[in-house]
């Protein structure tokens, strides 16, 4: 059995990962612990060996999931890990938070009261405050009431309210306006952490720094860092520069399965979309969206071969897809070529792909599916 079919795969190096987590304990506080963000199957980069590569090697203690699936596994691979879900826990699975130490996010009074009526032992968790994203979380006109009604969950038998947090709508802007956005939900997350101390309430953690906080606005309020879209090296917003230092931690590579010449008025994919106006030589790429390479790439993306760039010719196909590289005499099939990452003095990135078709480079990796295998490897 082979380890991997050469067909369509995505290499994930490690020491980029350890490098990228070198560089946000560069940017935050001695006190302040990175809380790595490992939901979606760690952005799509496989959650196993990126877990035990941050807990081995870099020292993580704390990782953040979105749901109790996700945090039962990394549980398994981390016995002694602290780990937040995010994300909503229906109450009748409390029991099984609490018996593996979990620590899940509650989003209200009510939700927190149904938790401790489904387990016999106490939960843990952290309190959301919605702040200004508008999602999830308690939502109040002053810290003064948002602590109010977090010191009634305190007095609740079987739960453990371990600290505070909220979430940053728009810490990765540099428009003024934004800024001041931003500064109102800091300011609003630390006004209860006050507030609860009046009331001689100590919690162990208040939280508010996501990526983009971590890289634009460190603050040494936040006693974590969640740090989510840079520990895999990319921008939490294209538009403003990343610190030196962090790369991008996957690579997507295929083969070139064909090559053909075609003449003028020859037609290529679906559609028709694409009609040879000279003679050409294309190249068929074993890669195609049902691998999470995008059809909206058709006619727009570019592939790199041999160190050159190469467009897309016609539709993206489920498996596969066209590329001109008449450019590129020594094209043969056989040869790898690169969707994502570098290949010589070129690279693509997951954010310019991403810039093409009108998303964020979260959604490219996360969106590279599970037939794609993830190859792991250090430099």
């Amino acid at each position: 059995m082979k380890p991997y079919l050469k067909r369509a795969w995505a290499e994930i190096d490690l020491s980029r990962l350890r490098k990228n987590a070198e560089v946000i304990r560069s940017l935050i506080q001695p006190e302040t612990e990175i809380m790595a963000v490992v939901k979606a199957d760690a952005y799509g980069h496989g959650y196993e060996r990126i877990v035990r590569t941050l807990t081995e090697d870099c020292g993580v203690r704390y990782f953040a999931v979105s749901n109790l699936d996700e945090a039962l596994a990394v549980r398994e691979l981390a016995p002694e890990a602290e780990i937040l879900i995010l994300g909503y826990t229906p109450p009748e699975y409390a029991h099984e938070i609490s018996e593996n130490n979990i620590i899940q996010g509650v989003i209200s009074s009510e939700y927190a009261a149904a938790l401790t009526r489904n387990s016999p032992s106490p939960v843990r968790c952290h309190v959301k405050i919605d702040t200004g994203m508008g999602r999830i979380g308690l939502r109040h006109d002053t810290p003064a009431e948002c602590a109010d009604e977090i010191a009634e969950m305190v007095k609740m038998e079987k739960l453990s309210v371990e600290g505070i947090y909220t979430h940053f709508a728009v810490a990765d802007s540099d428009d003024p306006d934004n800024m001041e956005y931003t500064e109102k939900q800091e300011s609003f997350i630390i006004g209860v952490r006050d507030e609860l101390k009046v009331r001689r309430i100590e919690l162990e953690h208040c939280h508010f720094m996501n990526s983009a906080a971590t890289c634009y606005r460190c603050s040494p309020e936040s006693t974590l860092s969640r740090a989510g879209i840079i520990l895999y090296g990319l921008h939490p917003d294209i538009s403003l520069p990343i610190p030196e230092g962090l790369a991008p931690v996957m690579a997507v590579k295929a083969v070139i399965s064909h090559v053909k010449n075609v003449r003028p008025g020859d037609c290529i994919s679906y559609g028709r979309t694409f009609t040879a106006d000279r003679e050409m030589r294309i190249a068929t790429v074993t890669v195609g969206y049902a691998d999470g390479y995008s059809r909206l790439l058709s006619g727009r993306g570019e592939i790199l071969v041999h160190g050159k760039r190469c467009r897309i010719t016609g539709r993206v196909c489920m498996d596969q897809l066209m590329i001109d590289v008449t450019d590129v005499p020594q094209a043969a099939p056989g040869d790898i070529v690169t969707l994502i990452g570098s290949d010589g003095s070129e690279c693509i990135t997951a954010d310019e792909l991403a810039g093409i078709y009108g998303t964020i480079g979260y959604e490219v990796v996360c969106g590279i599916s599970k037939r794609v295998p993830r190859i792991y490897f250090d430099r």
